[in-house]
């Protein structure tokens, strides 16, 4: 397994796990818990993001927004489908209301997470 596909592997585990906890998390904090550096300007993990939705389309992607919380049209969709609620600011810009609620924090133990792995089967 390639270094890329190992980093794409651990987001997509991650991204279950937000699911499972109906949370979201910045994509420094993603790539920080998979294990490497997000990258310059947040390219690396950006990548393997991609990489998840074009490997594992189920995994609900969205759920990594930018660490200024700002969201682009296509997560805000998926978002609000899934009961976040957003906010316009400095004009065009949209981000989570709330946000700080809605991050999760792996510093805390999260009962609502399960033992199960994410896998090709698992529907999101």
């Amino acid at each position: 397994m390639t270094l890329a596909s190992r980093r794409a592997k651990a987001v997509a585990e991650i991204l279950w796990e937000l699911k499972q906890a109906d949370k979201v998390a910045t994509l420094s904090s993603i790539a920080k818990r998979a294990g490497f550096s997000p990258g310059s300007n947040g390219r690396t993990i950006l990548t393997c993001l991609k990489t998840v939705r074009r490997d594992w389309s189920h995994l609900q992607w969205w759920r990594a927004v930018a660490d200024n919380g700002q969201i682009d049209q296509e997560q805000l969709t998926c978002l609000v489908g899934a009961g976040f609620e957003s906010e316009s600011v400095d004009g065009d810009a949209v981000v989570l209301k709330r946000l700080d609620e809605r991050l999760m924090n792996w510093d805390e133990p999260d009962d609502s997470q399960t033992d199960e792995a994410p896998s090709t089967a698992q529907q999101g």
